[in-house]
């Protein structure tokens, strides 16, 4: 572990059933990262915050495609969402409060209603970061029918979101 919490590239623990060479637990900013089932196209670690009881926990998932360790560029991202989760959170909530009050999104005078304060009907957030540094954070329920089946992902460059959409079937 180096001095900023993230693990060197490849660390973890092996687990009977997991492939040797991925590492089976990420330690990230505190939280730990399994690798879970995928298919064999990806190798995806998540780690859930602590929450409530009665509540749906926050997570946060790593994935890799093909499978391999991640580098170290993702684990530095994967730290700074970890750490930074809430922040992020709530960034990605006011994006949606600007971006979603656009034509374009439809949103009948009801939802834009729902928009304003004190908490947009978004739902727990899920954050993912790919291999390739990009990551999104999704809301898996939401009050608006454009997240209707599977939520509101929010598309972040870097430290800023710059994209929101419904994610549908297609």
């Amino acid at each position: 572990m180096s001095a900023n919490g993230v693990p060197p590239s490849g660390s973890g623990s092996a687990e009977p059933g997991v492939d040797a060479e991925l590492p089976a637990t990420l330690h990230i900013a505190g939280l730990a990262l399994r690798r879970g089932e995928s298919p064999p196209s990806l190798a995806c670690w998540t780690g859930c915050f602590p929450a409530p009881a009665g509540t749906d926990p926050s997570c946060v998932s790593l994935v890799t495609e093909p499978p391999a360790p991640p580098q170290s560029a993702t684990l530095r991202l994967a730290h700074d969402v970890v750490s930074r989760f809430d922040a992020f959170v709530a960034q990605a909530v006011e994006y949606c409060r600007m971006r979603l009050r656009e034509e374009h999104f439809g949103l009948t005078a009801e939802e834009l209603d729902l928009l304003d304060p004190p908490e947009p009907p978004l739902g727990v957030p899920e954050a993912t970061v790919w291999a390739d540094q990009s990551w999104a954070v999704r809301f898996a329920e939401s009050g608006l029918r454009m997240g209707d089946p599977y939520g509101i992902l929010v598309t972040f460059d870097g430290t800023r979101p710059v994209d929101v959409q419904g994610i549908d079937d297609e």
